[in-house]
């Protein structure tokens, strides 16, 4: 089902092109320095163009500048566009120039990129993310008289969201731009139904004048072309008035329920069935009222249940769970949305209270029997069922596994109704809550913590409150056709649209039948509709302004988009087969998925320089533009120890790491973390080569033991190369490198995998990772030896210290001098970090994570001297008699 339940075609496009120096706010009233001149840079022209064909939607942005100053400028230039899109290209151009970009691998762009840091050339990795939006941001410096141009293109698949498509762009030009205008043809061969557009920005008298909409027939078209004195915020301003939404929405003709399109050997299909009576529902309601959700969180949920209740149908069937520490019902069973009952709903709703954890296992388990048992009860009715779960937190208690609570989830379940995961926050694993989701038939959605959240869940139950069809097929001749993208649905709801694409396997095909099978409220419906290909495809021919091979790109967007849903709920062999097809595809389309980036190469002081275009994921890391001057390290930090032994330290909401050493002999051990409020600690024993050299500059020592310590749990973790012992109390455990088992018991989880690494996770606590590296055993010199990494930082206490514990809270640094050092391939600078300035030299180390040979390298700024001045106190202050 194309159940995209936010802005349908958010085509939200320029955020603005600025100089990059500090603006000064101009007065109203005071004279520009020419018109649309900002700083000595004119940006003189802005066009947003638009084609959309049968909903797959082609987007290209244009902005033009000159930089009128005596001196070189630097020039930003910002868009924002829909999270579902993809960039296709991107394309800068100066004084007659074009500098292109490619869209490569995503590891391939990264050691680029990587490679253009450790050189401290400017680099960017270009990603932030938004409730709706994702920010495209690329930086050039303008020789004074010198013209650029730069071009983005982005493609998506516009979805059908409460009846309508929905243009929505974000249109902040931050200046007063000569030639700015925004053109959208629409071609529909349904035929456009309705269209229209407005501004928040501008006055309707304004609006008036500027913008013109029409449409008949099969194509509609949207103009909006403001003059210089339409974008002035008032007569005599020299700022500008644009500054808000721009939306076009439109809808198509719906005289059959589908529409079938076949050119140049693809098809797309279309269903959206009106008029149909709505199947009656049963659904539950699974609420998180932990105590994270106190305050204002459990009262935008109390307000959005009780407008909810407002909209449900007598004829539906509901409930709801309350999980904290325990499980809390409102009724038994399943009961009709009477009068009567839904007064009842309110009385509870309107009580409901946050306390306790968070046992997410326990409500869940609670509303699937529930909705199970209704199932069974009704037999043959014809009701859809669904379950509503809404949370802000991780599951910490009862079973807390999200491994664990999947399966349990996925059994319980048996593939018969669809889970749909709401995240309230950040706070939250919200990878988890879309896997859950995703394998249960549903989507998973984030509710984001501001003064309307309670209107999104209000407005995401809308979306699935009216189910026409259930057990949706979609059905094609045999061995007519091949690729087909997904084409079995649990619901259709109403003012949606499902689409499905595919290959024809005979090219020569004379006509092409689908079947749409269902179940409705009464009786079961099928839907047939059959096309002359050849007559399909000529009259594709003559609408010479789309773009012509439209259903093989939206088809390949379409499957790379189920590809990397199913990817997320994928393990082992079937994620890899999964990633390698979705790759393949990107690259051959040229799309800048989660899987590829897009290198964009510049010029800097006659130096090409390296900016990176990504997709970025719904945890809304931002990477920031990373020059020679300036480091700011990616948003989830990183802390490990690996190697001779280096310690990696990732600054969170900066985007570079630092690194340092500790030189000590063998036998020694150091405390790596401690944290006073759980007792947790890690420490680790340092080992040295076979035969360690004579010269102690040269002298190379490893970690060759871990202790891991819970008093609590009454817990010891000894991890060898050669073994894992875990003591519990009185009672130990032993296991090999040469194991792969996992072993769980209250409140944690340990995993080995072959001669790789092995996983320790506490709860609702941190993860630690250990990697074993091996040598040959014969070698002369050199031995196995482990490494350190930890996860989910964030989980452990702010008292937490030690050698890696002390740097889980934040904070800053700056470098600069950036200088030539005493080695001429590696860089000196100058690092200010905790009120200390220090000299740090450009390096970098390898994670060894993901793949414990190869590792992947990770640039940072080498503290000397054992990391004096960066930790605090001196590294002997760490050394601990004894591994526990």
């Amino acid at each position: 089902m194309a159940s995209t339940l936010w802005p349908c075609l958010a085509l939200a496009l320029l955020s603005g092109l600025a100089v990059s120096s500090p603006l000064q706010q101009l007065n109203k009233r005071s004279l520009p320095e020419g018109e649309g001149v900002v700083d000595g840079i004119e940006v003189y022209s802005t066009k947003i163009s638009c084609k959309v064909t049968s909903r797959f939607a082609h987007n290209v942005v244009t902005t033009r500048a000159v930089n009128r100053a005596d001196a070189a400028k630097e020039v930003s230039f910002d868009v924002e566009l829909p999270k579902t899109a993809f960039i296709t290209n991107f394309t800068l151009t100066i004084d007659g120039v074009t500098y292109p970009g490619n869209v490569k691998e995503k590891e391939v762009a990264k050691q680029q990129y990587e490679k253009a840091v450790s050189q401290g050339q400017t680099a960017g990795l270009v990603k932030a993310s938004g409730r709706k939006l994702e920010k495209f941001t690329v930086s050039v410096n303008v020789a004074a008289g010198s013209k650029v141009t730069f071009e983005l293109t982005y493609e998506e698949l516009l979805k059908r969201h409460k009846g309508k498509y929905e243009m929505y762009l974000k249109v902040q030009p931050k200046q007063l731009v000569k030639h700015f205008e925004i053109q959208a043809d629409i071609f529909e061969p349904q035929g456009i139904s309705v269209l229209d557009a407005e501004a928040s920005f501008i006055t309707n008298d304004l609006l008036g004048s500027t913008l013109t909409k029409s449409f008949s027939g099969k194509k509609g078209h949207v103009s909006f072309k403001p003059s210089l004195e339409h974008q002035r915020s008032c007569p005599t301003c020299s700022d500008t008035l644009l500054n808000g939404d721009f939306i076009i929405t439109y809808d198509v003709n719906r005289e059959s329920p589908a529409n079938l399109q076949v050119v140049n050997g693809y098809f797309v299909h279309f269903f959206a069935p009106q008029g149909l009576p709505v199947v009656p529902k049963n659904v539950v309601f699974v609420i998180d009222i932990s105590g994270s959700m106190a305050g204002r969180k459990i009262q935008q949920t109390r307000d959005a249940l009780l407008k909810i209740l407002d909209d449900i149908k007598e004829e539906d069937y509901l409930n709801f769970i309350l999980f904290s520490s325990g499980v809390t019902t409102w009724k038994d069973t399943l009961v009709q949305a009477t009068p009567e009952n839904l007064q009842q709903a309110r009385e509870f709703v309107r009580n409901i209270k946050d306390e306790g954890m968070t046992n997410m296992n326990g409500g869940l388990m609670r509303g699937i029997r529930m909705l199970n048992d209704a199932w069974d009860e009704q037999g043959t009715a014809r009701r859809s069922s669904i379950i509503i779960m809404l949370t802000d937190g991780d599951a910490n208690h009862g079973e807390s596994r999200p491994d664990k609570i999947q399966e349990n989830v996925r059994n319980a379940i048996g593939g018969k109704f669809p889970l749909y995961n709401l995240g309230f926050g950040n706070n939250l694993n919200y990878n988890f809550l879309e896997r859950l989701a995703l394998e249960n038939h549903g989507l998973a959605r984030r509710i984001y913590e501001d003064s309307d959240a309670n209107l999104q869940l209000q407005g995401f139950y809308e979306e699935v409150a009216n189910p026409l069809l259930t057990g949706v097929e979609m059905e094609y001749p045999v061995n007519a056709i091949q690729d087909l993208t997904q084409n079995n649905y649990k619901h259709f709801y109403d003012g949606s649209e499902i689409v499905v694409a595919g290959r024809l396997l005979d090219q020569d095909l004379n006509s092409f039948k689908a079947d749409v099978k269902g179940h409705g409220a009464i009786n079961d419906l099928t839907f047939t509709e059959e096309v002359d290909v050849k007559e399909t495809e000529k009259a594709f021919e003559e609408q010479h302004y789309i773009f012509g091979n439209y259903i093989e790109r939206l088809w390949a967007y379409l499957t790379i988009e189920q590809l990397l849903d199913q990817r997320k709920k994928a393990q082992g062999e079937e994620k890899e087969n999964l990633t390698a097809k979705a790759l393949e595809l990107s690259l051959k389309y040229h799309f800048v998925t989660p899987l590829t980036s897009m290198v964009v190469t510049k010029p800097e002081d006659n130096e090409d320089q390296t900016a990176i275009a990504d997709k970025p994921g719904e945890d809304g890391i931002s990477a920031r533009s990373a020059t020679g001057k300036n480091y700011q390290p990616p948003q989830t930090p990183y802390y490990y120890v690996d190697g001779d032994p280096h310690f990696i330290i990732q600054v969170a909401e900066a985007d570079d790491a630092i690194c340092f050493n500790i030189n000590e002999d063998p036998g020694t051990v150091l405390r790596l973390i401690h944290d006073p409020a759980t007792g947790l600690t890690v420490n680790g024993e340092i080992i040295g080569d076979k035969e360690p050299s004579p010269d102690p500059k040269t002298r190379r020592t490893y970690f060759g033991k871990l202790g891991i310590a819970n008093p609590h749990m009454d817990l010891q973790i000894e991890v060898t190369t050669e073994t894992l012992s875990l003591g519990n109390g009185a009672t130990r455990s032993t296991f090999s490198w040469l194991d792969t088992v996992t072993v769980a018991q209250d409140g944690m989880l340990v995993t080995i995998h072959r001669n790789e690494n092995m996983t320790v996770s506490f709860g609702d606590g941190a993860t630690f990772v250990v990697v074993l590296h091996q040598v040959w055993k014969k070698h002369p010199i050199h031995r196995d030896f482990l490494g350190f990494y930890v996860v989910d930082s964030h989980r452990m206490s702010a008292q937490t210290q030690g050698l890696l514990g002390q740097f889980f809270h934040p904070f800053d640094f700056s470098v600069s001098d950036i200088h030539p050092g005493s080695d001429p391939t590696k860089q000196d600078a100058t690092m200010v970090v905790k009120n200390r300035r220090l000299t740090v030299t450009r390096g970098s180390q390898k994670d060894y994570r993901k793949n414990s040979h190869t590792g992947t390298k990770v640039p940072c700024w080498f503290v000397h001297n054992n990391g004096e001045g960066f930790i605090d106190g001196a590294h002997t202050d760490y050394i601990v008699p004894s591994l526990f």
